[in-house]
Parts: C-alpha cells; structure tokens; sequence
C-alpha cells in the first residue's frame, strides 16, 4: 500500500479549520465548488470536478466514516470514484500549535505507486494550499478555479 501525507499550518483558530472540511459548504469553499451532502457520520459527501467551461472531469463519491470535533479528525471512505481511489481513506487531523492550526493530511490506501498517484499529490498539496487561504482570508481556490498542475485535471 502507499500513501499520500502532507503537512500543513493554517494561522485561524482550530474549529474554523474543522469546520471548512468537516461540512460540504466548506469542503466547496477549498476543494471544489460542486460538493453536496448531509456531512454526518454514515451519510454520502459528493463531489464534481469541472472544467472553467463547464466540462465534467470526474466525480466522486465519499461516505464519512468519522467526525469528532473533541479531537479534529474528519475521515472519508471513497466509495466511488477513479479506480484508484475507491476504498481508499482521505483523513485530516488537527492540532494547534501556539497561534497555528496544523493539519496532518492522509489519503491511505492506494494499491500501487501509479502516475495518477503521483498526480494526486501534487493536487492535494494544490487544494491544501486552498484550504488555508480559506481560513486565512474567507476565499479559497476551489476546482474549477484551481491550479491546473498538466493535461489532467
């Protein structure tokens, strides 16, 4: 197995971290624009990639498996999606760290080393990136006004 990890600080206070990725409103505001759900443990987070045109890249679909504000963990099963990432796990856990939120980002389970992991990770890092500027600032970079990183989306 191999997985994606990534490390990041936010300079906001810790609930407005969780919150960003702990509901769809603010998973739309850093990840992409076309999320929707109900954001509780056991209900579907769906997700749309599109193009500035307007075109459908890919979709995907989560369950969350667990949400504990006490300890700022948000966990997602991938449940459909590319080959690649279903079954897989994107998890984000939180800390403070004097005026900083730290996010300790996760996306295990991939089966193999492929270029598409590759990919993924340099476009996590991207939508991280996004994540703290939300909170920093209230405007994120969500797709599809993200940073295009190839001819993959």
């Amino acid at each position: 197995m191999t997985d994606i990890l990534h490390r990041i600080g936010a300079q906001a206070p810790l609930e407005k971290v969780y919150e960003a990725i702990a509901t769809p409103a603010g998973v739309a505001a850093w990840w992409t624009q076309q999320t929707t759900g109900e954001g509780t443990v056991g209900s579907d987070l769906d997700t749309e990639f599109r193009t500035l045109e307007g075109e459908l890249v890919g979709t995907i679909g989560m369950r969350v498996a667990e949400l504990d504000p006490a300890a700022g963990v948000v966990d997602w099963l991938v449940t459909d999606g590319p080959e690649e990432w279903n079954g897989t796990h994107i998890r984000f856990e939180l800390h403070e760290d004097e005026d900083w939120t730290i996010v300790m980002f996760r996306h295990t389970g991939w089966a193999e080393p492929v270029e598409f992991l590759h990919h993924c990770s340099t476009k996590w890092a991207s939508f991280l990136l996004s994540l703290k500027k939300y909170v920093e600032t209230g405007e994120g970079e969500p797709s599809p006004r993200d940073v295009r990183i190839s001819n993959w989306h």
